[in-house]
C-alpha cells in the first residue's frame, strides 16, 4: 500500500467564486432528478451527503425521505457552506438537513452516529481529493450493517460533441490534465466500484446517469453553457501550467461558443454511478 504522504496534495479547481456557484446551483437543477431516481430512497431513512456543497440535492434527499429522516451533509469549503445555509434559509427548509463543515477524509461525525445511517452518499467528490479510497472506507463505516453506500463522479473521458468543434479535443485534454498536476484524478468514475469493494463493501449495482442534450432540447443551453462555464474556470491553471498557450485556449473556447449556437449541435455525456452495501 503506498504512503499518503506520497501523494500530492490536491486543490479543487472550480474554485467558490460567485460565477462558479451560479454554475454548481444549474447543475444541481440539471442533474437532481436523475441522480435520486438511481438512488431509490424508500422513505425515512438516516442519510449521510459526503461533500454537499450547496446543499441543494442534500435538502433533495430531506424531502425524499420524508418524515422520520434524518440527514446530515458534510462540506469542507467554508464559502460553499455559508451559501447552502443561506439557500436553506431562503426557501424555508433550514431545519431539514444538518450542515455541517468537515473533510471528506475526516468526516465529523459523534461516536454514536458511526455505524448508524442508512445511505452514505457523495457526488463530485472523489475526483477532487488525494485519497478517493480513503473517502470511501469512512463512508462504508458510517453506515450500519446493510446500509448503502452510493458514489456519483465523473470519468472525463466520456464525452462527445458533434459536429466536434475544431480544437475541442486539444482544449478538454488541457482541462483533464489539469487533475493529475492538481493531486486529483480525472478518471475516478470508472473506478467506483472497485473502490468499493476495496474499501470492504460488496458493489451490487453500477449505471450511467446521462447528462447531453440537442440543441433543440429543452436543457441544451443549460448543459452547453455548464461545459463552457467549466472550461473558463479551468483557463487560469491550464494556462499557468503551460498545457496550452493563451491564443489557443481563447480561440478554442470561441469555437465551442460558437458550436454552442448550431441548430444541429449535440453532447453526449454521462456520470458514473455505483452502489455497494456494507456486510461486516
Amino acid at each position: 500500500m503506498s504512503d499518503p504522504t506520497d501523494v500530492p496534495a490536491s486543490s479543487y479547481i472550480h474554485g467558490t467564486a460567485a460565477t462558479e456557484q451560479h454554475r454548481l446551483s444549474k447543475l444541481n437543477d440539471l442533474i437532481n432528478e436523475a441522480s435520486l431516481r438511481e438512488l431509490r430512497l424508500r422513505g425515512g431513512e438516516n442519510i449521510l451527503d459526503v461533500g454537499s456543497g450547496l446543499g441543494q440535492f442534500t435538502r433533495v434527499l430531506a424531502r425524499a425521505a420524508g418524515p422520520g429522516a434524518r440527514v446530515v451533509g458534510i462540506e469542507k469549503d467554508a464559502q460553499q457552506l455559508a451559501e447552502a445555509v443561506r439557500q436553506a434559509r431562503a426557501s424555508g427548509e433550514e431545519s431539514l438537513v444538518d450542515l455541517r463543515s468537515g473533510d471528506a477524509l475526516a468526516l465529523p461525525l459523534r461516536t454514536e452516529e458511526w455505524g448508524d445511517f442508512d445511505v452514505a452518499h457523495a457526488r463530485f467528490v472523489l475526483e477532487h481529493v488525494r485519497d478517493p479510497l480513503g473517502v470511501v472506507r469512512s463512508m462504508v463505516r458510517a453506515v450500519k450493517f446493510g446500509g448503502r453506500i452510493v458514489l456519483e463522479d465523473d470519468d472525463h473521458e466520456v464525452i462527445r460533441l458533434w459536429p466536434e468543434p475544431p480544437g475541442f479535443a486539444l482544449l478538454w485534454h488541457a482541462y483533464i490534465r489539469t487533475y493529475d498536476r492538481l493531486g486529483n484524478d480525472a478518471y475516478v468514475g470508472r473506478r467506483l466500484v472497485s473502490l468499493l469493494h476495496e474499501a470492504g463493501a460488496v458493489p451490487v449495482r453500477n449505471a450511467w446517469i446521462f447528462f447531453g442534450d440537442c440543441a433543440s432540447g429543452r436543457s441544451f443551453d443549460a448543459v452547453a453553457q455548464n461545459m463552457i462555464g467549466i472550461l473558463q474556470g479551468a483557463r487560469a491553471t491550464i494556462l499557468a501550467q503551460g498545457i496550452l498557450d493563451r491564443a489557443y485556449f481563447d480561440g478554442a473556447l470561441e469555437t465551442l461558443d460558437a458550436w454552442a449556437r448550431r441548430p444541429d449541435a449535440a453532447l453526449w455525456y454521462a456520470i458514473c454511478w455505483a452502489e455497494g452495501i456494507r456486510q461486516s
